[in-house]
């Protein structure tokens, strides 16, 4: 009797052991969850309409369509003012502005210098390529309105200063090719180049030669959405 009370207790021994391996396994461990993470995706306002304002330098010099002879010297001015930009349909926006521009030559003859600096209200109608994410392409017409107009003449003796305040009459149509950097979703580095179309007659003399601006600029651009 105690052999075979013995011999149970063995089997129930043996039972339960083998039960518990098959349950729990030889090595039981908890299973790790790994959760996945999906990447984050940088926001892309292609679709939002932005009003920003512009400032930076210009290079400005003039050049005759029609006489090779005829050279000027480049002077420094500035511009300023408010940009658009409206989206259109991938890649493409429009991107029209109203800018104050500072333009103008130098001339040296043999016994002067002549230095004319012109104000002028330009108005870029511009389309905007998207490029790759951050570079743009841009192109298109330009109006261009003359305000007023300050003449320099020298002759290292006499220096005679002519101011003259020019109506609305005197406009413009020039074409502009550019470039736009952006440095982040609110500023952007700007380069262009724009010249006039047509001939150029801001000063009321027929010894002066009737030339076509054309302006290098670069700057920064802030926008806002």
């Amino acid at each position: 009797m105690k052999k075979l009370f013995f011999l149970a207790i063995c089997l129930f021994t043996v039972v339960g052991s083998v039960s518990a391996q098959g349950y729990y396994g030889p090595r039981h461990r908890p299973r790790r969850v790994v959760e996945r993470r999906q990447p984050q995706r940088r926001y892309d306002d292609f679709y939002t309409p932005k009003v920003g304002v512009a400032v930076g330098l210009n290079v400005s010099n003039t050049y005759d369509a029609y006489n090779s002879n005829y050279s000027s010297s480049s002077i420094a001015g500035w511009h300023a003012g408010l940009t658009f930009d409206l989206p259109i349909i991938y890649p493409l926006s429009f991107a029209p502005e109203v800018l104050f521009s500072q333009k103008g030559y130098k001339a040296n003859g043999p016994d002067y210098d002549f230095t004319q600096r012109t104000n002028y209200i330009d108005v870029p109608l511009l389309a905007k390529f998207r490029v790759v994410r951050g570079f743009n392409l841009l192109v298109g017409p330009q109006l261009t309105f003359l305000t007023s107009t300050k003449n320099t003449y020298d002759t290292g003796n006499i220096r005679t200063i002519d101011h003259i305040d020019n109506d609305a009459s005197h406009s413009y149509v020039a074409g502009v090719v550019g470039v736009s950097f952006d440095i982040n979703r609110n500023v952007e580095i700007r380069g262009r180049y724009n010249f006039d179309l047509g001939e150029n007659t801001p000063y009321a003399d027929q010894n002066l030669p009737s030339y076509r601006n054309q302006v290098w600029q670069v700057g920064l651009g802030f926008k806002f959405q």
